[in-house]
């Protein structure tokens, strides 16, 4: 089941790359049909399965012989085995459809938020009230937790780009990043809040020192934080409650 979970979500992949290229530009991810960027000729059937008719052609347009970006195949492959996971961890069946679609949103916004340092609303707003009422028994947590999760989601960001942008004067922190927390809150409630801010600073902090010593110590450098917290989110997912349950026990005297 997983090996075909993993076929599905290479197909999905490859519409994640099509949300992630039109989004932005405010354009339908339904019409037109996907074409090369370089020389706008549609793209064949045969030439848009995913990943094998990227090693086919070699990474290259079959019309111009322009480069095709190796984000397309890696997000194919990103999606495949998330979706894979996904079957693995929670069966077949609505949860396990309703974390995949999470998965995806939040690839679509990591994505998105690295090449133009934005995330959609149109991805993160609906998907508040669909965690709220996934909260209604499709998830292990109920309202009051999955209400909780998204006052503390996007409260805590709120707060730290207030206060952030008190003293420095400067914003720090967008909008968009309050409301991808609020999303996450309300599928997981608090706790994933908690686990997802504490991972992706640490990653984020690790990235971006990483960053700064390839710029030679160049402190000037914007990290989008979208990425790191879905990178908390999906880590909660899979390993969240786990990984605090353990904490917890190893805190007791």
């Amino acid at each position: 089941m997983e090996a075909a979970a993993f076929v599905f979500g290479m197909v999905v992949g490859s519409f994640l790359n099509v949300c992630i290229h039109r989004l932005p530009l405010s354009q339908s991810i339904v019409h037109p049909r996907s074409a090369c960027p370089a020389c706008g000729h549609p793209i064949r059937a045969y030439d848009n399965i995913p990943v094998l008719s990227y090693l086919i052609l070699r990474g290259r347009c079959r019309d111009c012989g322009a480069r095709i970006h190796w984000r397309y195949p890696m997000v194919e492959l990103l999606t495949g085995g998330f979706a894979a996971l996904t079957v693995a961890a929670f069966g077949v069946g609505a949860e396990a459809a309703l974390m995949f679609l999470l998965i995806a949103a939040l690839l679509v916004v990591t994505f998105i938020d690295i090449d133009h340092r934005i995330i959609p609303d149109v991805i993160t707003l609906p998907g508040i009230p669909v965690g709220f009422a996934a909260s209604f028994g499709l998830t292990a947590i109920d309202p009051l937790q999955s209400l909780i999760g998204i006052l503390a989601g996007g409260g805590s960001l709120y707060l730290v780009a207030w206060g952030y942008q008190l003293l420095t004067r400067r914003e720090g922190m967008g909008g968009g990043d309050i409301k991808l927390l609020a999303m996450i809150g309300a599928f997981f409630g608090w706790p994933g809040v908690l686990f997802t801010i504490f991972t992706a600073s640490l990653t984020g902090t690790l990235a971006g020192m990483a960053a700064i010593l390839r710029r030679r110590g160049d402190m000037k450098l914007a990290v989008p934080f979208g990425p790191f917290l879905a990178v908390g989110a999906i880590a909660y997912l899979f390993y969240g409650p786990e990984t605090l349950a353990w904490y917890l026990n190893m805190m007791r005297p």
